[in-house]
């Protein structure tokens, strides 16, 4: 019989499934975590699990807050499991589960004024964020803060019932100011270069459309650390409970997996103190921005790579997609040729080595990773994970034929249908304008192009755009499997 997730149930947890070497009682909250979605389950969250297994810092435990619609639900299933999670690392040959509770607490999304309230309490040392790389209202093509940005417009006139995360931030900081209680870390943990710096732009961009002396308070006296995190974490689906409950006898409504590898390298920049994470594998650096283009432009950037000539094949899963010999040729002639050789330097890294791992982790089959994961907002990621190495490139006056291929991929699979003729369901807050302009490229490939707030001044460079028209004419001529035949071949 199926164990139900709860606190009353762990004593009761079939053998073999790991479960906390603490109490509930033994815990005080130190953290307040936006976004509690898989990823932060599958990392932040393992990381204080582990550290409060040790007997360390339990009074850093994670109070979860957030503001969007699926906040709410996430919010009502994991209290009706008392906040624990099961938590299922999956390699080729083996699987592991183990039950987390770091967190104690989740804050209704809505209530604008019980957030600021906790934001304002002094136990509160640590604000951290998965919000994703589109939550952050940057300017795609310029990676600017956009302070004209509607949700943004509404908190600055409404200061005292915010409903971005950066609204709720900068009240909870104010309250603190007024306070005389000093201000907790902004920590983000997104997929976006210098995440630090990139906080601290949108929580003192909002402040600066407020009360410039607040933003000036928030400049000289809130830390921001720049942080690089990873692990693949796939959405979870009624795949993975079934997995759950068949191979380990555990109900959980929301359970994650995920891939054993795990990495997290952290500025160390907490002034009202942080947990000992460095004493359960986290890496502490003066500098995390070397860690950050690696990881963006060779991870993100490859899954990005394999998604869209997946998609247009009908693949469903990435480790299907590393099974086809066009797919991952692709993989490793772009990563290798055009990707890596404008990276920089790595302290203690060979990237060779760094891809080699990328491309196991990716070949994964067991993980359950989806293309359509990979697929998902585009219009957000394509600016941060492929346009800079191809701007780098055409600086350096190097070749882009593959990367522009990968550009060329997404345009055609913008237009919302697979080679097949499949129809591809839209996912991109931007997918309608996307597709409208996908679509005009079949004539004119600027049209596509002409998407500055995307690609900025990229559609004017004569060998970008005639490299960029050159690759979407074959995938509208011949097709994916035939393109990538004539990229991989030196023929495109």
């Amino acid at each position: 019989m199926a164990l139900r997730l709860s606190l009353a149930s762990l004593g009761e947890v079939p053998a073999g499934v790991d479960t906390p070497f603490y109490s509930r009682d033994d815990l005080s909250a130190g953290i307040v975590h936006f976004g509690i979605g898989n990823f932060h389950r599958a990392h932040q969250a393992i990381y204080l699990d582990d550290l409060f297994n040790l007997g360390l810092d339990r009074d850093f435990a994670i109070v979860g807050a957030g503001v969007l619609p699926s906040d709410a639900l996430m919010r009502e299933r994991l209290a009706g499991q008392d906040y624990l999670t099961t938590v299922v690392e999956q390699e080729a040959g083996r699987s592991s589960a183990r039950i987390t509770g770091p967190m104690i607490d989740f804050l209704p999304p809505g209530n604008a004024a019980a957030t600021i309230e906790r934001l304002a309490d002094p136990a509160i040392r640590i604000v951290s964020l998965t919000i994703t790389e589109g939550g952050y209202f940057i300017d795609p093509a310029t990676g600017v803060f956009n302070p004209a940005h509607p949700a943004i417009a509404a908190d600055a006139a409404a200061p005292e019932a915010p409903a971005t995360v950066f609204g709720l931030i900068l009240a909870g900081l104010k309250a603190r100011r007024d306070r005389g209680i000093p201000p907790f870390t902004v920590m983000s943990c997104d997929n976006i270069p210098g995440n630090g710096e990139v906080t601290c732009n949108a929580v003192a961009g909002l402040a600066d459309l407020i009360d410039p002396a607040l933003a000036a308070h928030v400049r000289a006296n809130v830390a921001f650390p720049n942080g690089m995190v990873d692990r693949i974490t796939p959405a979870t689906t009624d795949r993975e409970r079934e997995i759950l409950l068949r191979d380990f006898g555990i109900e959980d409504t929301w359970p994650v997996f995920c891939e054993d590898f795990k990495q997290w390298v952290l500025e160390d920049h907490f002034p009202l103190g942080r947990p000992a994470f460095e004493k359960v594998g986290v890496t502490f650096v003066e500098d995390v921005a070397p860690f950050e283009h690696m990881k963006i432009r060779i991870l993100n950037g490859g899954h990005a790579t394999i998604a869209y000539p997946a998609a247009l094949m009908d693949i469903h899963f990435v480790h299907e997609a590393m099974e086809d010999p066009l797919i991952r040729a692709f993989l490793r002639k772009l990563e290798t040729e055009e990707i890596i050789p404008v990276i920089p330097p790595v302290p203690g890294v060979v990237l060779a080595d760094y891809f080699e791992l990328i491309e196991r982790r990716f070949s994964n089959p067991k993980i359950g990773d989806t293309i359509a994961r990979l697929c998902l907002d585009g219009s957000n990621r394509q600016p941060k994970f492929i346009l800079p190495s191809t701007r780098d490139r055409l600086k350096a006056g190097a070749p882009v034929t593959g990367l522009t291929l990968v550009s060329a991929l997404w345009c055609r699979y913008c237009e919302g249908t697979s080679d097949s003729g499949r129809i591809i369901a839209p996912n991109d807050e931007s997918a309608a304008r996307l597709k409208q302009a996908a679509l005009a490229a079949r004539s004119d490939f600027r049209a596509f192009l002409a998407l500055t707030d995307i690609f900025g001044t990229l559609g004017d460079d004569p060998v970008f755009a005639r490299s960029f028209a050159t690759a979407l004419e074959s995938l509208h001529s011949r097709g994916t499997k035939a393109t990538l035949e004539a990229y991989i071949g030196g023929r495109l």
